[in-house]
């Protein structure tokens, strides 16, 4: 008599198949102990390519949908696979990951990795690290050596698209060469590298970028547009709130409102809330009022902090 498959066991019958996965079959690749993670290796060979990235895909959204699960340990062991997509989808799968461990299997990706879009998406990843580096939460030499790999990168000559997206995330970093790679990028004719400098901008906490991103609100380039919106939101910039207006005002492209709606809810204001509130009561779709009850629960936490910010500010009434 045959052993019966656990669920495990189940879900990777069902990939070898070629059948569909439910979520309950999904998470069972979560948190895997070391024999489970063995059984799913072993079985990795068998798996045509589309399931595998059907299965991969179907683990990233189920990740972001719910913060319990983990698929750290088997994104690990995928960064090594011979296929690309599953590379890249082992990435995106380890994007939240706080792990300094990590820097090493990415750096080797960004640096040598025969696929191009693998390279992007790593790229992308090692952004957290030099965020995590900037709030002194992985060690100093950790983050010197992702910084000191972007800037190579951002520098090379690899595709335009790679070094972009180095560029974007050296944005958390508060080395000196980071703002004249960003002072450069933005001064170029390419509209894909203003919009990229405008990101790292957003990133950065620092407004020294004001008025590069106010003088680029209404620009007629989609891309550098939605950017400068987005990075005026990042930078909680007050002196942004009257053009973000105009903005929506005269946007045609939804997604540059939707945008500029969420920057406005970074950057707070009674005036933003009747705004906001005036579009919920006239919303019909229900995908349309989800996102407006989130800006408004998104400007109830700014204004916490906006209003947190002026006390520390006010002189103690005792001195």
């Amino acid at each position: 008599m045959s052993t019966p498959l656990t669920a495990l066991g189940r879900a990777l019958s069902e990939l070898i198949d070629g059948a569909p996965l439910s979520r309950r079959a999904l998470q069972e690749f979560s948190d895997l102990d070391p024999a489970s993670l063995q059984t799913v290796m072993q079985a990795w060979p068998h798996i045509l390519a589309k399931q595998k990235h059907i299965l991969l895909d179907g683990l990233n959204r189920l990740a972001e949908e719910n913060t319990l699960v983990s698929f750290e340990d088997l994104a690990r062991r995928l960064l090594n696979d011979p296929d690309g997509q599953v590379r890249l989808r082992a990435i995106r799968l380890l994007e939240e990951s706080d792990d300094p461990k990590l820097t090493g299997a990415f750096l080797k990706i960004l640096s040598s990795d025969d696929d191009s879009e693998t390279r992007r998406e790593v790229a992308s990843a090692l952004g957290r690290f030099v965020e995590l580096g900037e709030l002194e939460q992985i060690p100093a030499a950790v983050l010197r050596e992702v910084e000191d790999a972007l800037l190579e990168k951002a520098n090379g000559d690899d595709q335009s698209v790679i070094r972009r997206s180095a560029l974007e995330s050296l944005g958390y970093s508060s080395r000196p060469e980071v703002a004249t790679l960003i002072q450069s990028s933005i001064r170029r004719e390419n509209p894909d590298w203003q919009a990229s400098a405008l990101v790292a901008m957003g990133l950065s906490s620092d407004e020294r970028w004001e008025e590069q991103v106010l003088s680029r609100l209404t620009d007629t380039n989609l891309g550098v547009r939605l950017a400068a919106v987005e990075a005026a939101g990042e930078l909680r910039l007050a002196s942004a709130r009257s053009l973000l207006f105009q903005v929506l005002e005269e946007e045609d492209e939804d997604q540059v409102s939707s945008a500029a709606i969420w920057s406005l809810s970074q950057i707070g204001g009674e005036d933003v809330r009747i705004y906001i509130q005036n579009l919920l009561d006239l919303a019909e779709d229900d995908e349309g009022v989800q996102f407006l009850e989130e800006a408004l629960e998104n400007l109830e936490f700014t204004d916490e902090l906006n209003r947190f910010d002026l006390m520390s500010l006010e002189p103690d009434q005792d001195e």
